[in-house]
């Protein structure tokens, strides 16, 4: 069996997951992990496993079937990913929610014009809870979509803040509204603005000098990220981060609420519980890589979103296997 040989470019949190979760299939192998870093001052966890700089994209890395591109969403993935479909097959998990049809046609764009294939915003949301919303509205035309996220570490949100002058470090927990949850799981479909079911809380170090009250003001006016919700804001050192926010859970829920032909109440409820919230979006990633593979071989081009991929293509088992163990 040939393998899908899979570069990373990036290596963070996202990028070591994705590493990590590459060493669960059979089918892929790691051929690179690209870094605009020092490529010598990066330790790859998978053994003989090159690290390069980022550089060599440009010039055209023939060993690549899928590059997924593990930067951030609020200024890496929207000039990286049309950059790279223009001569890859890429997938990445862009996660700016308002931004994403803009993404996405940027990124048709570099896509079509190359005859590549560009799978954008995969993750668990977007993503996973995508598929579940889109599958609920189907199935429950008459209803009422809920999506709850957390208590978790949101890598998308936490990377806005280190984004900001005089910010050192950060991380940001998204924190659900229980009573705003229990009123949905009780069949009473509630109206509920985005500030009525999530707080946020950041936990912040700044460097030296930095205005602390400057820093809030642009973390709690941020648009698409916090204006929108009850923020608060904790100013802490580089040591108390390290001991006490080292993890990075998340989780969340998707909800759709309401009636069947026959008018009998029906509540759709999906869940996800994840020790790691960026090893969990980097297996994401890795399943939708051999997906978008399977369309390039196919002789497609242009951007795909999770919505557009037939569930078979996810998995390395033919049908006949899908058909009698999992349907």
């Amino acid at each position: 069996m040939k393998r899908i040989r899979i570069g990373i470019l990036g290596y963070g949190n996202l990028g070591r997951g994705v590493e990590l979760a590459i060493g669960q299939h059979d089918d892929m192998e790691l051929v690179g992990i690209f870094t605009r870093r020092d490529p010598s001052t990066v330790a790859a966890h998978t053994k003989d496993v090159p690290v390069r700089p980022a550089s060599e994209l440009d010039q055209g890395a023939d060993d690549i079937d899928v590059l997924i591109l593990c930067g951030g969403s609020a200024t890496d993935l929207p000039e990286q990913t049309p950059r790279y479909a223009a001569r890859y097959t890429v997938v990445d998990s862009f996660d700016t929610h308002a931004n994403i049809p803009e993404h996405f046609a940027i990124v048709n764009k570099a896509a079509q014009d190359a005859g590549t294939i560009a799978v954008i915003s995969c993750g668990w949301d977007p993503g996973m809870f995508s598929l579940n919303r889109l599958y609920g509205t189907c199935v429950l035309p008459e209803g009422t979509d809920y999506t709850f996220w957390g208590r978790g570490v949101s890598q998308g949100h936490s990377d806005a803040i280190r984004r900001i002058e005089g910010v050192a470090d950060a991380k940001q927990y998204t924190i659900p509204v229980e009573a705003a949850l229990e009123a949905v799981r009780s069949g009473s479909n509630p109206e509920l603005t985005t500030r009525q079911k999530h707080l946020r809380e950041c936990w912040v170090v700044l460097d030296e000098g930095a205005d602390a009250d400057a820093v809030e003001e642009q973390i709690t006016t941020m648009p698409n990220y916090f204006a929108d919700y009850d923020t608060t804001v904790h100013f802490i050192s580089q040591e108390e981060l390290d001991r006490d926010h080292a993890a990075m859970p998340h989780g969340g829920f998707v909800l759709r609420s309401g009636e069947t032909g026959d008018g009998n109440p029906a509540l759709i409820e999906y869940s996800l519980k994840l020790g790691s919230n960026p090893g969990f979006t980097g297996n994401v990633l890795v399943a939708f890589a051999r997906a978008a593979h399977r369309l390039a071989q196919e002789g497609q081009a242009g951007a795909r979103t999770v919505f557009d991929i037939a569930p078979a293509y996810l998995s390395p088992y033919g049908g006949e296997y899908l058909r009698e163990h999992l349907l």
